[in-house]
């Protein structure tokens, strides 16, 4: 089989506007600020709370201004904000946005389905022109996928099985702590914002969260089904606690139809945050996988991505705003309806009678 080439990254702006970050934590200087230095986007300035790590990364990354409150940051005119602080911090920092301004909102749309409509009618109150980072969606691995699929490289999609088994630091993200739910609303919720935007909402979710000895976290293991039409299996078995060697570690999402598979290594996870290289192999019926040369990471290319998708939106360059606070809610919906059934009993099962 001879594979076309596919699409491996999103089409930047014609003119892109400045980028004002609120938020400078780990995820701002590992794959924020170096994606959009990559593009090209310029970065206006930055604000945290906490002015002293705002001005160490200012002065790491050449960004010219550290602004001295939100409110000063919230006045520049021409801009598109990244909101880049934990959930419990998106609606206060939402309503001091000018209205109708154009905003991307770190991933999840809060914790629960409930801080997700909250945060959807404020966008639609304050007129936003507003996105969630769900960035998976953007990397090169993901989006040749999709144009596999929509190239009928596949055929019809019948299978789709996300499977981790590696070790994730933990202890890189204290704040994590103190949340009653971690691993589907702070991890996984990439797997299934990227499957619903595939294949749409599922009729239901089955799901059960983990906790595990080793780490103080409430949950840090999953395994969910996805309820969809009865030909398309959708499965996650997600374990961050495979602390036995390299060999056997695995972070793979096998998409598999009626004439083709692709398998995708998701690189970044394995010796998270250095990684390894993503991978993407594509297989016709009956032949051996092709191996796709991907241009670029996860991270940081992925970010990228979305925020150029935001700037075509505004600027009327892109129809559709692909993770648009809108979609996102549908993810958490989906979240919502895994933590729901986490809390359902199955049913029983009884030792047999002894006489």
């Amino acid at each position: 089989m001879t594979i076309p080439p596919l699409r491996q990254e999103w089409p930047k702006p014609s003119a892109p506007k400045p980028i004002v970050v609120i938020g400078t934590g780990g995820i701002v200087k590992d794959a924020h600020l170096p994606a959009y230095r990559r593009a090209g986007f310029p970065v206006a300035g930055l604000f945290d709370i906490d002015r002293g790590k705002a001005e160490a990364l200012a002065a790491q990354w050449g960004v010219p201004k550290v602004f001295d409150s939100l409110g000063d940051a919230a006045r520049q005119d021409g801009i598109v904000f990244d909101i880049a602080a934990p959930p419990v911090a998106h609606r206060d920092i939402l309503a001091a946005l000018p209205e109708g301004a154009a905003v991307l909102i770190q991933k999840p749309m809060g914790m629960d389905l409930d801080e997700a409509t909250a945060t959807l009618r404020l966008c639609r109150e304050r007129r936003f022109k507003a996105a969630v980072n769900f960035q998976l969606r953007f990397s090169p691995m993901m989006l040749a996928t999709r144009d596999a699929l929509a190239k009928g490289l596949l055929g019809r999609l019948i299978d789709i099985e996300v499977h981790l088994n590696l070790v994730t630091p933990w202890g890189l993200f204290p704040h994590l702590r103190v949340n009653p739910r971690v691993e589907i609303v702070s991890h996984s919720i990439h797997y299934l914002d990227l499957i619903q935007s595939l294949v749409g909402l599922p009729k239901g979710a089955f799901a059960r969260t983990y906790r595990h000895p080793s780490s103080d976290l409430a949950d840090t293991r999953t395994t969910a089904i996805l309820d969809y039409d009865d030909d398309l299996r959708v499965a996650l078995s997600i374990n961050h606690h495979h602390d036995f060697g390299r060999r056997f570690q695995d972070a793979t999402f096998r998409f598999e139809g009626d004439s083709g598979a692709a398998m995708v290594k998701l690189g970044l996870l394995l010796n998270y945050p250095e990684g390894e290289p993503d991978e993407l192999w594509i297989a016709k019926k009956g032949e051996e996988p092709e191996q796709v040369p991907l241009a670029g990471r996860w991270f940081p290319d992925a970010f990228i991505g979305v925020m150029a998708n935001l700037q075509r939106y505004v600027a009327g360059e892109d129809a559709i705003l692909e993770t648009s606070v809108e979609s996102a809610w549908r993810t958490m919906a989906i979240v919502e309806a895994c933590y729901q059934s986490r809390s359902i009993a199955g049913a029983g099962i009884e030792e047999p009678p002894i006489n």
